[in-house]
């Protein structure tokens, strides 16, 4: 396998400090939280360094992890063992994005006893995500937080992190972003509906017919 060169490396450490801009920019995250990852075509990843807000982050700060996840440059995120975990049960996947999307996270603050944000709300959960499951809580930082999104892969690309996060693996960095943004919007919509009554469910058949949609479009984060 070529190694990529350095020119590349750098091109897609730019991308990466983009997407962090955005997720910033956008409420997705506050100062240091958050990581991203990309697995470069000669199977390297390149992540994002620990303690260093991603707001001023720059392109010489990211680190380089082999293809067997030991670090060859720089000290990437305390929570690489998620995105290690992801990137080697998802063959496809060639980023990964963990950010700290506030109302995702408020809802499994409040009803601790959720397995999901409700699938069959939105007409875009479907479409666009399948299902928005909710993973239980592990103390961030550890192998337990990689382990714990084991049963949901790779089937399932944006998950919620009980109590955390959220967190989306795509065949782009674009997907990877989007899902987070899709996953927080699905939350304030949620929430929005809670607020004026409550949430109610689409037709059981409408349900269905969107489903056989989403499986005819494929798995990709929309």
């Amino acid at each position: 396998m070529t190694r990529v060169s350095q020119k590349q490396v750098a091109a897609v450490a730019a991308e990466i400090c983009d997407v962090c801009r955005w997720l910033h920019q956008r409420n997705l995250l506050a100062a240091a939280d958050g990581n991203v990852s990309v697995r470069l075509n000669d199977g390297r990843i390149l992540m994002t360094p620990s303690g260093v807000s991603k707001a001023r982050l720059r392109p010489e700060e990211m680190a380089i992890l082999g293809p067997d996840g030991r670090v060859e440059r720089g000290s990437p995120s305390s929570e690489r063992q998620m995105h290690l975990a992801i990137l080697g049960a998802c063959p496809s996947a060639r980023a990964v994005v963990h950010a700290h999307p506030p109302t995702a996270i408020a809802w499994t603050v409040a009803y601790p006893e959720l397995s999901e944000l409700s699938s069959t709300a939105l007409p875009e959960v479907v479409l666009a995500l399948g299902a928005l499951p909710i993973v239980p809580y592990a103390r961030p930082g550890t192998d337990a937080v990689g382990a714990g999104l084991l049963p949901f892969l790779p089937h399932q690309r944006a998950l919620v992190l009980a109590r955390h996060g959220a967190v989306c693996w795509g065949e782009s960095l674009g997907e990877a972003y989007d899902g987070i943004e899709r996953i927080e919007h699905v939350a304030l919509i949620l929430k929005t509906a809670q607020d004026l009554g409550h949430v109610t469910a689409l037709p059981p058949e409408e349900v269905t017919a969107l489903t056989r949609i989403r499986a005819a479009l494929g798995p990709r984060v929309r």
